[in-house]
């Protein structure tokens, strides 16, 4: 069908909406699709979608505080965490040698860079929609109707804790403070500090935008003044003896690095930049946002990467290679000890990375609230009001709730050692695998959009990146079964290395059983099938899709009041006047 063909439809379906005024909602059908167009309050530009997904938030109830200052440090507050002060020594055992271990980096942000031009195509299609890939495969994936949204709010809910994170947050208060805790020490202190994270975002979005940007310019700043120390190290200025010692011969050693080892690099390279898709989260929340995320975005990844690369080079240069690999210290301490000694440059150490833990708790607790919402607005979750409603501050209130209850059982049931290892693990693979389908599915969806004829997006993505993205998390989701160099055993849990990886597929498996059983089993015993309806909450403009059951006696007449949306409707009679 082409766009002329498209606009004819939408002049002829008008309709009058809930009661109230007539409509021109544009439906176009491809087989059993039916496209609508909406536009939101934030973007000049439409949203065609196909009818399941979640309707468009015309006014959007989180506001538009997000500006490309906002979309910078969100990005960066969740990249950069704790990963470029304790990965570079794992990732240089991985690679065997400083020049292998750079140019892992340089591959970790090629990956995430693909990534990103998918997000952002995605972006470009759906520019009223936030919560990134909820939307996303919900769009790529329509059919079999609600499957993709059901299997991912469901697991998004299960592993929607950060437990991780809230840890490593205890041990450097600890560590500031000069005291070795006990686990449950440590647990208090984690579930203390986290509690206080949650509670510095329920209040009000655009103070808790601000604050989160306000930390993110602290590690922004702690990593130039890393970076620019490296270069005066580098330059002969300070105690270190001999600073380019680590790049005379920089790929000295990469012959002994193993399989096992350089995919463990690689992974830990991917963790650090992991966050470069946080503000797409927010995309509802964002004036014109394509137009500020086709440069904002981008820009926060690449100096991320920059940052990357010249604290790399920091610490190569204030510490031989030998013991950067011996210490049991971050590389990041090394660094500071060699640099300025070991009076009060631990202690500096320690603040900053605590104050970067934190922030990123604040970017992954903005990011993902947004994401556990559209799971909601979707009407696959149970008591969908819970999940949508930002009464009574204005803030996603039930998403943090559920983020938090999570994160705290997480952070106290399991003990220290195999099984808290395993939880962190178990949260990474399903991951991955979306990535993947993620990727795979703008290719379906480029194809179905110029088969209905849909207008083309304001961005898309170079083929060759989408391909070097497809492979990329392809690789991700087959590598974590090669086993290590100590045999089954010999990951970081003393049972088999891969178990997070079946029980991954396993939740992905449930999730699918769960759908199954609620959309086709149930409905066939009981003699109903499941219709949506569009629920508008209050004057905050908070707009949701909630399942009803409809008995099989009652659906012709149901069809018949209700649009593709789920929206009552009451069509125009014929020959009453268009003007009207």
């Amino acid at each position: 069908m082409s766009q002329f063909d498209y606009e004819k439809n939408a002049a002829e379906s008008d309709r009058q909406v809930n009661g109230g005024a007539y409509d021109n909602t544009a439906v176009v059908g491809d087989g059993n699709l039916k496209y609508t167009v909406e536009e939101g309050g934030n973007t000049s530009l439409p949203t065609y979608q196909e009818a399941s997904g979640a309707p468009v938030e015309v006014k959007s109830p989180l506001g538009y505080s997000v500006g490309w200052v906002t979309i910078l440090f969100l990005n960066l507050s969740k990249i950069i965490g704790t990963g470029i002060f304790s990965t570079p020594s794992t990732i240089l055992r991985g690679t065997g040698s400083v020049g292998l271990a750079l140019f892992f980096w340089v591959i970790g942000f090629l990956i995430a860079a693909s990534s990103l031009t998918v997000y952002l195509e995605f972006a470009s299609y759906f520019p009223s929609r936030s919560g990134a890939e909820v939307a996303y495969l919900e769009q790529a994936y329509p059919r079999p109707k609600y499957f993709f949204p059901t299997v991912f709010a469901v697991q998004t809910v299960i592993l929607s804790f950060s437990s991780s994170n809230a840890i490593v947050l205890a041990q450097y208060l600890f560590k500031l403070a000069g005291h070795t805790p006990s686990p449950w020490e440590q647990k208090g202190v984690a579930v203390a500090g986290y509690t206080v994270a949650v509670f510095f975002l329920i209040f009000n979005t655009r103070w808790s935008l601000r604050l989160s940007n306000a930390i993110g310019f602290i590690k922004l700043l702690t990593l130039i003044f890393i970076g620019i120390t490296g270069l005066v190290v580098l330059g002969g200025h300070t105690r270190v003896k001999d600073p380019t010692v680590n790049f005379r011969n920089a790929f000295e050693g990469s012959s002994d690095a193993t399989a096992y080892g350089a995919t463990n690099a690689i992974y830990k390279v991917i963790f650090a930049y992991a966050g470069y898709d946080n503000a797409f989260n927010l995309v509802n929340e964002v004036k014109n946002p394509i137009k500020t995320l086709r440069w904002s975005a981008p820009l926060s990844l690449l100096v991320a990467t920059i940052l990357y690369m010249l604290a790399n080079i920091a610490y190569f240069s204030a510490a031989t290679k030998e013991e950067i690999l011996k210490s049991k210290a971050v590389a990041a301490s090394v660094f500071f000890e060699n640099v300025f000694g070991t009076s009060g440059a631990a202690k500096a150490l320690n603040f900053l990375i605590m104050l970067s833990a934190f922030g990123n708790l604040l970017a992954v607790l903005v990011g993902q609230s947004r994401v556990i919402r559209e799971c909601g607005r979707q009407g696959v979750l149970p008591f969908t009001k819970f999940w949508t409603s930002t009464k009574p501050f204005g803030t996603p209130l039930g998403p943090y709730f559920l983020k938090w209850a999570l994160t705290i059982l997480m952070i106290i049931a399991p003990p220290a050692g195999d099984a808290f290892n395993f939880v962190i693990d178990l949260s990474i693979y399903p991951s991955s695998f979306f990535q993947l389908t993620l990727a795979v599915g703008l290719l379906v969806y480029r194809w179905r959009r110029k088969h209905v004829g849909l207008p083309k997006a304001e961005y898309r993505a170079w083929d060759v990146a989408v391909y070097f993205c497809i492979a990329a998390n392809l690789y991700s989701v087959i590598m974590p079964w090669y086993p290590p160099a100590g045999g089954a055993t010999g990951g970081d849990v003393s049972f088999w290395y891969a178990t997070y990886c079946v029980v991954g597929i396993g939740i992905i498996i449930f999730c699918g059983v769960y759908y199954y059983v609620w959309i086709h089993v149930l409905p066939k015993f009981g003699k109903y099938e499941i219709r949506q309806t569009v629920l508008v909450l209050d004057e905050s403009g908070a707009t949701t899709h909630q399942l009803v059951r409809v008995p099989n006696a009652e659906l012709a007449a149901w069809d018949a009041e209700h649009d593709v949306v789920g929206r009552v409707v009451q069509r125009r009679p014929y020959g009453e006047d268009e003007s009207k």
